[in-house]
This record gives C-alpha cells, sequence and structure tokens, in this order.
C-alpha cells in the first residue's frame, strides 16, 4: 500500500567469446548492451531515483578508452541512459571501426537506484569508477547494499592515511576496495621483477594473475550488513560476492556464452529464455568471479553465517512472477482464511473480498482460494484502484499526507450497502499513512457493514538497517501504539527502562549487544496492539467499524521457509551492526521525544 523504498537492482553480462562470434551469431555487435538493457527493464521495480551503466572493452591499444559509463536520475533514468549510448554508438558506425565504439565491449555492468539515506544527485547514482593509468587498477563497482558499520570502515580508511572525498557506504566500499586492488596489483609487479619481466611483459604477467579473491576477502571482512556487491576492473576482472548472511538477493546464469548476473531470477529466465532450474542462486559469502581469460570461478569469500535471506523480498519487493515467490505469497494470503472468518463471523455471504493493489495481489488469489475451501460461493470484486502513482513517501509529512488522499480511487456500487462485509488485502502495513489519509475513508463511501483490513505481513515493529527506507522509530503504527498503550495504562516505566538498557547495551562491543527494545511488546498480545492501531488510524469522520487483521509469525515462516529475515517483525538482527543500529535508533528516538515535551 505504502510505497517504501528499498536497496537497488543489479545486472551484470560478461562474454565469455570473441565479439565477432555474437555478431556473426546473433547479426550485431549490441547483443549483450541489448540483454542488459532487457535485464535492467525488468528490475525497473527495484530503483526509480537513478540508473547506471558500465562497460569495459578488452585489449584496447594505449591511447583508446577503455571503460565506458553513463548514468541518469529520474524514473526514465534507463531511457536516458540507453539513448545516450545509442547515439554515441551511431555516431561511430560510419566509419566502421567497431573496435573504437564506445559500449561495445565484453564486460557490462548496470544499476538501478533508490535511495534509503535520503541523499541525491548523480554523484550518488551508480556504478562508481576509480580511475588509474594501469588499466588493472581501474575499479567500477555498483551494488544493492547498507551498511551498518560504515563509521567504522571510514575511520579505518584514515587511519591508512586516506583522505575520502564523500561520506557513504559505496565510496567508502570503493575506496577501500581500490585500496586493496593497488595491493594486489604491486603483489604481482613484485612477482614479474623476481621473474626477470620488464615493461608490458609485467603489465601482461599482472594482468593474468590479479586475484580478485585476495581484493574481496581483505575488503568485505570490514563490512557489516546486507548486500550483494559487484566489479568490473579495467584489465578484464568481473565478479559480484554477496554477505555472509545472505540478506540481500543474486542470481546468476552461466554457459559457454555468456555469464549474467541479476537481483532477481525471473529477470534471467525472461531475458534469456531459460528455465527455473538453469538459474543458480548465489550463495551466501560467495564470489562468481570471471577472470580475465574468461574463466569462472566461484569462491568462497567470508564463511556463510546462519542465513537470514531478507523475508520482505519475498512479501513485497521481488516481482510476482518469480515461481517460488507466487506460490508463497499465495500461501500468505490462504492461510489468513481462519482469522478473516473471524473477524466477518463466518458470513461469507454477505462479504465481498478485495485486495490493495498492486503487489497485494498475488496475496488475493490465496486469500479467495482459502475462502472457497470453506464456501464455494466467494464474492470478489475490484473495489480499489490505483488512480496515480505519487511519492507517498515524501518525507514532510503534511505535503505526504495530502498526496495520499489521491493515490487509491473506488469502484462505486461494488458491494450492497450497510449489508456487505467489505474485506481487502494488503501486502504489508507500516506507516499506515495510506490507510489513515486515503484508504479508510475512500471505503467508507461504500457504506460497507464492516471494513476488515488484511495484511499477509505480520506486524512491522522494528527498523531495517540493511537497505529498505525503514530506519526511523517512530513512523511504525504497530510502534506507535506500543508507546500509546504502554502510555494509557500507566506502563511509562518500561519505556525508560528500554532507554538505560539500549545505553547499556551501546557501551559493549556490537558483537556482544542484544535488543532491548523488544521488551516494549511484551505485555502486550497482538490483537491488543491491533485494536490501538485501529484506533490511531481511524479517520474521525468514520463510523464503520474497521478492523485490522495481519499475518503471525508462525505463519509467516510456514509460507516463507527459505527466507527467515524477520527482524522487522520479531527485532531479531543477524548482525552485529544491526543490533548496534537498534538500539541507536531507539535512543535517538527517546531523547527526540524527550527534547519535544
Amino acid at each position: 500500500m505504502e510505497e517504501i523504498k528499498h536497496e537497488c537492482g543489479i545486472a551484470m553480462i560478461r562474454l565469455l567469446k570473441p565479439l565477432e562470434y555474437y555478431e556473426n551469431k546473433y547479426g550485431t555487435n549490441q547483443y549483450a548492451l541489448r540483454k542488459l538493457y532487457l535485464m535492467m527493464e525488468k528490475q525497473h521495480n527495484r530503483g526509480q531515483e537513478g540508473a547506471g551503466v558500465a562497460c569495459v572493452k578488452l585489449e584496447q591499444e594505449p591511447g583508446h578508452e577503455y571503460m565506458f559509463r553513463e548514468k541518469a536520475e529520474g524514473k526514465d533514468a534507463i531511457t536516458k541512459v540507453f539513448n545516450s549510448i545509442s547515439s554515441q554508438i551511431r555516431d561511430q558506425l560510419c566509419d566502421n571501426e567497431h573496435e573504437k565504439d564506445p559500449f561495445i565491449g565484453e564486460m557490462y555492468m548496470g544499476h538501478l537506484r533508490y535511495s534509503t539515506t535520503g541523499k541525491g544527485g548523480l554523484k550518488y547514482v551508480h556504478p562508481f569508477l576509480r580511475r588509474n593509468n594501469w588499466r588493472a587498477k581501474n575499479l567500477c563497482l555498483c551494488g544493492n547494499f547498507n551498511m551498518t558499520n560504515i563509521d567504522e570502515v571510514f575511520a579505518e580508511l584514515t587511519r591508512q592515511g586516506q583522505c575520502p572525498r564523500v561520506y557513504s557506504d559505496t565510496y567508502t566500499m570503493l575506496e577501500l576496495m581500490g585500496h586493496r586492488l593497488d595491493r594486489e596489483v604491486e603483489r604481482n609487479f613484485q612477482i614479474a621483477k623476481l621473474h626477470g619481466f620488464e615493461g608490458t611483459e609485467i603489465t601482461d604477467y599482472i594482468e593474468k594473475n590479479v586475484l580478485i579473491s585476495n581484493v574481496l576477502k581483505k575488503t568485505m571482512t570490514h563490512f557489516d550488513g546486507g548486500y550483494v556487491v559487484c566489479g568490473l576492473t579495467g584489465s578484464g576482472e568481473m565478479f559480484s560476492m554477496r554477505d555472509p548472511w545472505g540478506i540481500r538477493p543474486a542470481f546468476y546464469y552461466h554457459d559457454d556464452e555468456i555469464v549474467a548476473i541479476a537481483s532477481e531470477r525471473p529477470v534471467l529466465q525472461t531475458t534469456f529464455a531459460l528455465e527455473c532450474d538453469d538459474i543458480k542462486e548465489l550463495q551466501p559469502g560467495q564470489a562468481v568471479i570471471v577472470k580475465q581469460n574468461a574463466e569462472v570461478v566461484m569462491k568462497q569469500i567470508l564463511p556463510a553465517r546462519e542465513k537470514a535471506a531478507c523475508s520482505f523480498e519475498r512479501i513485497y519487493f521481488s516481482r510476482g512472477n518469480d515461481r517460488d515467490i507466487y506460490r508463497e505469497r499465495k500461501m500468505l494470503g490462504l492461510q489468513l482464511r481462519d482469522t478473516i472468518l473471524k473477524a466477518i463471523d463466518n458470513d461469507t455471504e454477505h462479504t465481498v473480498f478485495s485486495y490493495i493493489p498492486n503487489t497485494a495481489e498475488v496475496a488475493y488469489f490465496g486469500m479467495v482460494e482459502g475462502m472457497k475451501s470453506v464456501c464455494q460461493d466467494v464474492r470478489t470484486e475490484k473495489v480499489v484502484s490505483k488512480d496515480i502513482k505519487l511519492r507517498t513517501f515524501i518525507s514532510d509529512s503534511g505535503e505526504r499526507n495530502d498526496m495520499a488522499a489521491h493515490v487509491y480511487d473506488i469502484t462505486m456500487g461494488s458491494l450492497t450497502p450497510y449489508e456487505d462485509n467489505l474485506v481487502v488485502i494488503d501486502d504489508s502495513i507500516v506507516r499506515g499513512t495510506t490507510l489513515r489519509e486515503s484508504i479508510i475513508k475512500i471505503l467508507d463511501r461504500l457504506h460497507p457493514k464492516k471494513i476488515v483490513i488484511v495484511s499477509s505481513a505480520p506486524q512491522i515493529r522494528y527498523p531495517d538497517f540493511y537497505g529498505i527506507d525503514m530506519s526511523r522509530m517512530g513512523d511504525f503504527i504497530a510502534f506507535q501504539a506500543c508507546i500509546a498503550l504502554l502510555e494509557q495504562r500507566g506502563m511509562t516505566d518500561i519505556i525508560d527502562e528500554t532507554y538505560d538498557a539500549c545505553k547499556a547495551e551501546l557501551t559493549k562491543p556490537a558483537h556482544e549487544m542484544t535488543n532491548p527494545v523488544r521488551m516494549l511488546y511484551e505485555p502486550f498480545t497482538a490483537d491488543e496492539l491491533n485494536v490501538k492501531m485501529m484506533e490511531l488510524l481511524r479517520p474521525k469522520e468514520v463510523t464503520t467499524p474497521v478492523e485490522l487483521v495481519f499475518q503471525s509469525i508462525e505463519g509467516l515462516h510456514h509460507a516463507i521457509p527459505d527466507h527467515t529475515g524477520d527482524w522487522y517483525f520479531t527485532g531479531h538482527y543477524p548482525t552485529p551492526g544491526g543490533m548496534k543500529m537498534i538500539n541507536k535508533a531507539f535512543v535517538a528516538y527517546y531523547e527526540q521525544q524527550r527534547l519535544n515535551k
């Protein structure tokens, strides 16, 4: 319902044969470029604030460019980027010297950006590029990540004597990894000298013997967070690495012609006409590396930790046309049957079932399937329509609320006034802004007997620090309801105790920290929180009874057994940095509230 921004989409292609092979087989030297465009368009859902493309052309002669990059901002950034690339290629076609064409090469990287930090501008759009006259020291980097310990890593850089120009996790990673790449090149330089090589012989030796796995091992041990980091070097190395907990997703395909990597499996399936089982998931702590000579290797860079793959990817972010995600979302809806029946007093005859578009549609199919198991004559309607795509996540609350009131519209006459219940399912309820400012008001215009709003996800109680725009403690309607109940029942001492406990946790090393914020919720049942949430969300002018129904934690794990990352719902953060951040978030919330009083 509410548009939640999240970290980005990645796409990579490495051609494993000479360019002439693709020109002869596919009739174009732009085979990989066109595939990259498809991969990026099919991940448009993952980033609409900016896009970028990088290309590396192998075996260029000195004096000719071999690394190319194009970036743009805005929802139409992909179109801007590829229009610009196409115009550059067309400008060169007249002289038939394809080896000099920009963006015609063997290695490609694409990125789509959503900012979760509020930082905007072209300089924050991936890929990022670190230049050097040694081809092997050139590094192009992009990723889908959010690091929780950027302060510590930035301090490590400055202790080394570096002075980064920008304070961000991407720039910091670029400089740290670039520093390690320099050291790897210099290691090979010394070996080449010992072998008696001179001049370009040294260069050739370096480029054939760079071990990206060394660079990754000495870089990524410093970082805590959820990530898929991707890179290209000027000498022909390509890599993609996933975090040790498997928080952020990555999939790859490899045959004798290409290696392709994307954030979502259906992207590869559709782009390359593949079967689901043709595609592999990059495992936690693992990297897929393509060497300069086109050899493909899988390397375990960091030991895999207890897997905590993001469940929100399955509920909301990833495209629902993935085979397994489709089944999971249907199950999320189906297993809410009994809870919904209780909310409508089993009166299916006088109940209309619908959904809040667009991401809840698959869960809706599951909900209807569940209802049909007890009543064949289930009444379904498309009651709610998304009238226009507006930025309901704008930071100014007044402007956001005004916008939210116009996002949705209703289908008049879709139920019998004052007789029919109305059940609508959504994928999640985070801040509740759109419910309060739009949905409940417009549903009330139909004059249902009762409105039941169903969330296929559990109550979102805790912030995310791994790449989703849910980091401010006080934004969540479940958290607001919890604080309101504590105040209403004279239990504010628990709030003070939680603050003291969080302060104490912050004196410990991160790997020893726990999450005291969880004790705020201990006095209440989920149903008590549901009732209080509805009190806070109900517009004053609405008199129709409204009830909230949420997925249970047990239901979530039953429907999505392989993606156990549930910290938004349970407060169980998988990494030390996550534990540190939740303590800092509550301390900041508490102290701000104290200032406001």
